[in-house]
């Protein structure tokens, strides 16, 4: 570890000691939240600064998500980006320091039947959310593929500004690669792209990240998780294809408590937009690069044919839905 950061000089996190840990913690007493790699805690560092504090869970091998949510960030240095100050490792023991971000995770805001937040600042999460990742992609020193993208790993700071983090899946490669090797399905099921899901080995692209945006924009827009089996109907239990259905009929969305029409057209945009990257058309997804995806803006809907997949989680099903969408402008 300590070989790998000396290549990032001054830009490379603090090492801790076990004691330091368990001082800023107060003793691990403030749980923030508890994750697939494990829990977080609030800590406060000796001239002041609040942090977030995550302990690994113990990990066989050279702990590779921790080495990745190092290596990645320390490639980063947008304000943007979640940023760790330090790090403390011992054995299989391991725990990052992160700046502590006030608002918590996006889930906090989205899930529900009326959001916490309004749609005018909800767009600003999803545009927020492609430009930074439009620089994993194309403006770091190296090309990261996130591979974990989800409303849990997105905070937002005290201007609801998004912040990526969670890099523990992460891949780095030279910024003209674009295709990586992946060893087992990772991430979260319903969030990552299918054909991800299809191979348990073999070679993946950015565009991994790009597919996982468009499903965080239905959620965002949509107010609960793509997948639902608590619902009253079947055509439900999915809900980009719901989604789909309802924009094309043009029926009245309901979603988020917005009634206001001019409020409607822009969901119906976001939903559209999200949808784009869902697309089985070869043809599309070779022009959804990063610097594409990210500068479409939201008021442009793109897509005379939209095809996307139905992926359902409970049967493992593939299905198509196709229609006719707006044409661009």
């Amino acid at each position: 570890m300590e070989a790998l950061l000396k290549q990032y000089g001054s830009l490379a996190p603090g090492k801790y000691k076990n004691w330091e840990i368990k001082k800023m913690t107060h003793g691990f007493k403030d749980k923030l939240g508890e994750g697939g790699f494990g829990g977080v805690y609030k800590g406060e560092l000796s001239n002041g600064r609040t942090v977030a504090v995550k302990i690994l869970k113990a990990s066989k091998g050279d702990g590779e998500e921790f080495i990745n949510e190092v290596a990645s960030i320390s490639q980063t240095s947008h304000v943007n980006m979640a940023s760790i100050l330090g790090y403390y490792v011992d054995g299989r023991t391991r725990a990052l320091i992160y700046d502590f971000v006030l608002n918590e995770s996006l889930k906090k805001y989205i899930y529900g039947d009326v959001s916490l937040l309004g749609l005018h600042r909800l767009y600003q999460i999803a545009v927020g959310i492609a430009k930074r990742l439009e620089y994993l992609h194309c403006r770091c020193n190296k090309r990261i593929l996130h591979f974990n993208l989800k409303p849990h790993n997105i905070f937002l700071d005290e201007e609801f500004y998004p912040k990526i983090s969670n890099f523990g899946l992460a891949k780095l490669c030279t910024r003209k690669e674009s295709i990586v090797s992946m060893l087992g399905a990772q991430g979260t099921i319903g969030l990552i792209a299918p054909e991800v899901i299809r191979r348990t080995f073999g070679q993946v692209s950015h565009k991994s990240d790009i597919y996982s945006h468009g499903i965080m924009v239905l959620e965002i827009v949509g107010g609960r998780k793509n997948i639902k089996e608590e619902v009253s109907h079947t055509s439900e239990i999915y809900f980009p294809y719901w989604a789909y259905q309802h924009v094309q009929l043009d029926d009245d969305l309901k979603l988020h408590g917005i009634l206001r029409k001019e409020e409607e057209e822009t969901v119906r945009k976001m939903i559209l937009v999200g949808l784009w990257p869902l697309s089985e058309n070869n043809e599309k997804k070779n022009v959804l690069n990063c610097e594409f995806h990210c500068r479409i803006p939201l008021q442009r809907v793109i897509g005379d044919q939209v095809e996307f997949l139905v992926y359902h989680n409970s049967d493992q099903k593939i299905m198509n839905a196709s229609g006719r969408g707006h044409q661009p402008s």
